[in-house]
């Protein structure tokens, strides 16, 4: 059994990781009651002392000195004793955010809506799910798509992100040791706003399991939400249009498409496949030298199944090909030294169609994530299932249109 002693002065506590936690309050309230007894008797010598000789003075100043000592050494442990009941209990949920999940638990299973529950600021009626959850369906759902593995996530809990743009502009020149210094221009900046949209998913389950807890709660709604989400997200986060809240899509942003005058620092930059129908060898090789070098660092490339079918086979002058398969786990393959990722959402090889993207996507595109999920139950809509209206505020837009380039098939 594992313990820990924390020893100061007068007292030895033990917190015992494995049994109930201590009564801090009660401990230090009887070592307080004990010293202050002790001082109170000690204080009636000490000023007997003083009466005396110098001495006894001198004594009496060292005991006032060992009860200040003492004093510090009391409160130090108060900070230690507290300290080990927490450790006693680590991993557990506080009172508070224990009562949380298991008034969602009851709400989940019966509909009974306890003080515990959190009224979402939606007017739907929901209520927000425990933190813990959210957190939960956060992670799985970072699992499944690739897209927020790959963009810069951004959480916040406003319903806008707005972000300030750096256009430069800020003037120099060259000047003798003697010279007047004349007034250089300033730079100037813009701004973007990242809006947020709501996205949904309505898992179902019988109120039989659910009376039965055939199932874990928590990890069913995240399990069925994160399929949901996922599937909605990437294609906004691709192609999305920004309309009803809806996220505006990385491919939106490219030059000549609905969003290129968009972003104060520009349109994402076209690099043309010099063939009307296909992807060719050289011009991935020139999308990969399009980019600005301060980017290729982390850049990599993202094409769904079918354009990596085509891409597998391009070859070099000398017949080699461009690919080159990983043969280390949770390594992608590589195009030209630079990772590639399957997203499905891209494009298919077509006439005008921007079938890859180069770049550091994590500078690219940004994903904005409002804090909190909201959950409501609907026992009535489609008997005999419960069904669980789940809805997340979710945005997302080009952050950076410099750090990213596209393929076009085009001739």
């Amino acid at each position: 059994m594992k313990k820990m002693m924390i020893a100061r002065g007068i007292v030895a506590a033990f917190a015992d990781a494995g049994n109930t936690a201590p009564d801090v309050g009660a401990l230090l309230a009887e070592l307080n009651s004990s010293f202050a007894a002790f001082k109170a008797s000690k204080e009636k010598e000490i000023a007997a002392l003083q009466q005396g000789s110098e001495e006894a003075k001198a004594s009496s100043a060292k005991a006032e000195a060992e009860i200040s000592k003492l004093q510090a050494s009391i409160d130090d442990l108060s900070v230690q004793m507290a300290a080990a009941q927490m450790n006693g209990s680590a991993g557990k949920l506080d009172k508070e955010a224990q009562a949380v999940v298991d008034a969602t638990v009851s709400f989940m299973k019966s509909g009974e809506v306890r003080a515990d529950l959190k009224k979402s600021d939606d007017s739907n009626g929901g209520y927000l799910v425990p933190k813990e959850w959210d957190r939960t369906i956060t992670d799985k759902l970072r699992t499944v798509s690739p897209l927020r593995k790959l963009f810069k996530v951004q959480t916040t809990s406003k319903p806008k992100f707005s972000k300030l743009y750096n256009m430069h502009g800020a003037g120099s020149g060259w000047v003798g040791e003697e010279d007047a210094r004349a007034k250089t221009d300033t730079p100037t900046f813009k701004s973007l706003d990242f809006d947020t949209g709501e996205i949904y998913a309505n898992p179902a389950a019988t109120q039989q399991m659910l009376d039965d807890a055939e199932i874990n709660l928590e990890a069913f709604l995240a399990d069925e939400v994160k399929t949901e989400f996922a599937v909605a997200e990437n294609k906004a986060f691709i192609s999305g249009d920004g309309q009803k809240g809806k996220p505006t899509g990385l491919l939106t942003y490219a030059e000549g498409g609905t969003n290129a005058t968009k972003h104060p620092l520009g349109a994402i930059k076209v690099v043309k496949s010099g063939n009307a129908t296909a992807v060719t060898a050289d011009s991935v090789i020139d999308l990969v030298y399009s980019l600005p070098a301060e980017y290729s660092q982390g850049a990599g490339f993202m094409m769904n199944r079918k354009t990596l079918a085509a891409v597998r086979k391009l070859k070099d002058g000398q017949g080699n090909y461009l690919w080159q398969p990983s043969y280390q786990q949770d390594q992608p393959s590589t195009l030209c030294g630079y990772p590639v990722y399957e997203v499905a959402d891209m494009p298919d090889v077509a006439a005008n169609a921007l079938c890859i993207a180069f770049g550091d996507f994590n500078r690219a595109y940004m994903i904005l994530d409002r804090k909190g999920v909201s959950i409501l139950r609907d026992p009535y809509t489609n008997k005999p299932f419960v069904q669980f209206y789940t809805t997340k505020r979710v945005g997302g837009g080009v952050d950076n249109p410099e750090a990213c380039v596209l393929l076009k098939v085009a001739a």
